[in-house]
């Protein structure tokens, strides 16, 4: 997963705790009763944590915008109409590269915080280890309505939701219109605001022209296509192109099933286009990070990208930090017509502190901003998962209603499954395996779902998600 970029200046003060959303007790980094209040109601202070998503409220242009703007804004909002308890709510901004140590160390010491608004990619295991209560009870059907299906799988371990979606970053294709056009594929660009789908037949023809029309003299040393597997960041897109034939990767208990005819094919493929030359050398040494650098200095036609590193690039044009061409987006093709994609949902879970007033405050904080219809157009600073909202922004926001169509072709990226970092860790040996001519596409594969059983069988056994 490619991660959007954190300014320098926050990392030396993303530990330190915002000012509170109202006074209260520093207890401990879950708060607590801090007795009864002048109303006749008992105070209740709960702990939020979030990793960098978006500076100011709606908006990082706002008069001192910060990371926690968006939560100071809503817990003020929910304080003034909560009529159950006077609830107060400390909110803590953490780097993500120290968000899993902060959190065991609190989970150990029984003091974890009530709320974490983060990606499900990264807290999915939390849920696996029992550390998160179910969220059913505040999920009503005019959400369900309102946000996709293919949302709410993205949230869901066995039967409990663990996560209440508020935004997500979509990982599709990105291409170089410009250079489509230099090597005469006019006719296969989509619309400025589309993501285009291409059936299997016409990307392989563009990956063709764009190997052998491509003017050399403008696009000296270019490639069709990205290609990386240097380490763990190497899941994602590769993680689809592995189903383009057809494989679901995961059955419906949770086990890898790549390796059947349709997985294999697929390892072929991934095989045969890079010796081909349809990609760039040398994928085995090439991480997510150095194919990107290469797509904006326009060594690539076709890359990969998600809604962060999408803008980024833009703003890179704008800003003269990279060359500008007309960058435009694309599904993943499929053999059976039907594209592929898949996002990195983002909500809010809750702990398991073991402390009942505590975690209704926190669940009904939860549900508060993740519908109140001020507070959930905050999503655009990522992309909203509410179909009312990406409607109500399109015309602002046009990529929003592209997004939004393209739900219904999301896949879950990690099954859910128990043990997901680790797998992280087994795919990309394998795939530079293939590369380097170590071991056939159909040996790779075996190879790894072998080891990835064995590593999800491990992994169920103390999940208490397939706990009966």
């Amino acid at each position: 997963m490619v991660k959007k970029r954190v300014p320098a200046l926050m990392l030396a003060s993303v530990m330190a705790l915002s000012v509170l959303a109202a006074c209260g007790s520093k207890d401990s980094a879950s708060g607590g009763s801090t007795g009864t209040g002048a109303n006749g109601k008992e105070n209740v202070e709960i702990s939020l944590w979030l990793t960098p998503q978006w500076k100011g409220v709606f908006d990082a242009s706002e008069p001192n915008a910060d990371y926690d703007s968006f939560f100071k804004k809503a817990a003020e909002k929910f304080a003034q109409q909560y009529d159950k308890y006077n609830a107060k709510v400390k909110v803590q901004v953490v780097a993500g590269d120290q968000r899993d140590e902060l959190l065991n160390v609190n989970l150990n010491g029984g003091t974890p915080p009530d709320i974490f608004f983060e990606s499900v990619f990264a807290m999915g295991d939390y849920a696996h280890r029992g550390a998160l209560v179910p969220l059913n009870d505040i999920v009503d059907d005019a959400a369900k309505k309102d946000i996709p299906a293919n949302y709410w799988d993205s949230v869901t371990f066995g039967d409990n939701i663990y996560f209440y979606p508020f935004a997500h970053n979509p990982g599709t294709l990105a291409y170089n219109a410009d250079m489509f056009r230099a090597a005469g594929l006019d006719s296969l660009i989509g619309g400025e605001n589309e993501i285009k789908t291409w059936t299997m037949s016409e990307y392989e023809q563009i990956l063709e022209a764009l190997k052998t029309k491509l003017p050399k003299d403008k696009y000296p040393n270019a490639k069709p296509m990205a290609l990386y597997g240097l380490n763990n960041q190497g899941d994602t897109w590769n993680l689809a192109y592995l189903r383009m034939f057809g494989n679901k990767f995961f059955d419906d208990k949770g086990n890898i099933v790549l390796d059947d005819a349709n997985g294999v094919k697929a390892a072929e493929w991934l095989q045969k286009i890079y010796k081909n030359g349809y990609t760039n050398p040398g994928a085995e040494s090439v991480s997510s990070n150095d194919a990107n650098a290469m797509f904006q200095n326009q060594k690539l036609a076709i890359s990969f990208t998600n809604a962060v590193l999408f803008n980024n690039a833009k703003a890179d044009m704008n800003s003269g930090k990279a060359p500008k061409f007309d960058l435009r987006l694309a599904n993943v093709p499929s053999a059976s017509g039907d594209p592929l994609s898949f996002t990195y949902v983002v909500g809010s879970n809750v702990f398991n502190s073991g402390n009942e007033k505590k975690m209704e405050v926190a669940k009904d904080f939860v549900k508060f901003y993740s519908t109140d219809p001020e507070l959930v157009k905050a999503s655009k600073n990522s992309v909203p998962v509410r179909s009312s909202v990406a409607s109500e922004l399109k015309d602002q926001y046009p990529l929003f209603a592209a997004y939004d169509a393209n739900s219904k072709y999301l896949f879950n990226l990690t099954g859910n499954v128990p043990g997901y970092s680790q797998l992280r860790q087994l795919l990309y040996p394998e795939l530079q395996a293939i590369y380097i001519g170590e071991k056939t596409p159909a040996q790779a594969v075996k190879d790894y779902q072998s080891k990835g059983n064995g590593v999800i069988q491990k992994a169920k056994e103390s999940s208490t998600v397939y706990k009966k």
